[in-house]
């Protein structure tokens, strides 16, 4: 089951904090392809946030592929697919890298210690997969 946490007071919106524990948990296998994700009132309830926001949330997924919606019966992981061009697609990773990078090196690391987090990330993420 689906655990979301919120951090009020944080720098990331609410909405992208349950949009990036959603993406994360599909990434890992920790939510698997048809499972189902709370209602927007129930997971706004257990937050005890706005239901828009959770709405927000969920309708940025759908827009992004990794949910589908089921009028009457929820929303539900979606099988995954490619619905940005090769071009936006990269467009996107370098809008989440170079600012990553950016703090990486400010923080000390070189190359090699960015790569081998990385690469140890990407493991952490193939072990959940059940594809």
């Amino acid at each position: 089951m689906l655990r979301i946490q919120i951090t009020t007071g944080s720098s990331l919106p609410i909405y992208r904090q349950v949009v990036d524990q959603v993406r994360c948990a599909v990434a890992t296998g920790k939510l698997a392809v048809g499972d189902p994700l709370p209602s927007v009132r129930a997971l706004a309830g257990e937050l005890v946030i706005n239901p828009n926001t959770i709405a927000k949330a969920y309708s940025m997924l759908v827009r992004d592929g990794v949910l589908e919606s089921h009028q009457g019966r929820g929303y539900f992981v979606a099988r995954q697919r490619d619905i940005y061009t090769r071009k936006e697609r990269l467009r996107r990773l370098s809008d989440i890298i170079d600012p990553f990078l950016a703090e990486a090196v400010s923080l000390g690391f070189d190359e090699s210690q960015i790569v081998d987090e990385i690469q140890k990330r990407m493991q952490k993420l193939s072990v959940g997969r059940t594809e």
